[in-house]
């Protein structure tokens, strides 16, 4: 007679559900979905194959595509992020920052590259302008403050935005007296819409 127990495959302990896990892996593998292949590209059974999750998981927890790019969006803007920077130096420190390689911080270039994808796409631009609203503009405005908070942020994120796409494309460091010069000049430039 043969045991079945000998037949039948060993199974293991039933995984742990984790749904806050789960929606953070989710979130994290549709920022670089939606970075490298835009909303329409990106495909939500391979957002949760590359999460390790079922595909239905991301309508219960997120509505669906849509409310899953909104979401990706937010993530995407740390909206305290301004916050960190010294006033005093803060010219010079993100002049520093865009003088060197663009993918220093793959994180905040995928990021990027997703908020692009983002802004190129009429669909999703509405969506984008909402998210940059209040959580990048809104923040930079509450720290700037002073005289004209309004358009000196507006100038701030513009100048920063237009910093991040000429170090994307540029892909490399700059060096000696280039990089020197860049520095100086950026940095001046920063400063002075920094400062009432």
């Amino acid at each position: 007679m043969t045991n079945t127990a000998t037949l039948a495959p060993e199974r293991s302990a039933p995984r742990k559900r984790d749904a806050e896990a789960t929606k953070r892996a989710i979130l994290d593998a549709a920022k670089i979905h939606f970075a490298r292949s835009g909303y329409d590209g990106a495909y939500l059974r391979d957002i949760a194959a590359d999460a390790g999750a079922d595909a239905a998981l991301i309508n219960r927890y997120f509505g669906g595509k849509d409310g899953l790019f909104q979401a990706a969006l937010k993530d995407s803007i740390a909206p305290d992020a301004i916050s960190h920077w010294s006033r005093a130096s803060f010219g010079l420190d993100v002049a520093t920052m865009m003088a060197g390689h663009a993918h220093q911080q793959v994180e905040r270039t995928h990021a990027f590259e997703f908020l692009l994808q983002a802004a190129t796409n009429p669909a999703t631009a509405k969506l984008l302008n909402v998210a940059v609203q209040e959580r990048f503009l809104g923040p930079i405005r509450a720290w700037i403050g002073g005289k004209d908070a309004e358009p000196r942020a507006r100038v701030l994120a513009s100048v920063f935005i237009g910093l991040l796409v000429e170090r994307l494309i540029r892909d490399e460091a700059l060096e000696g007296a280039e990089r020197d010069i860049f520095i100086k000049r950026t940095a001046t430039v920063l400063q002075s819409l920094v400062e009432n």
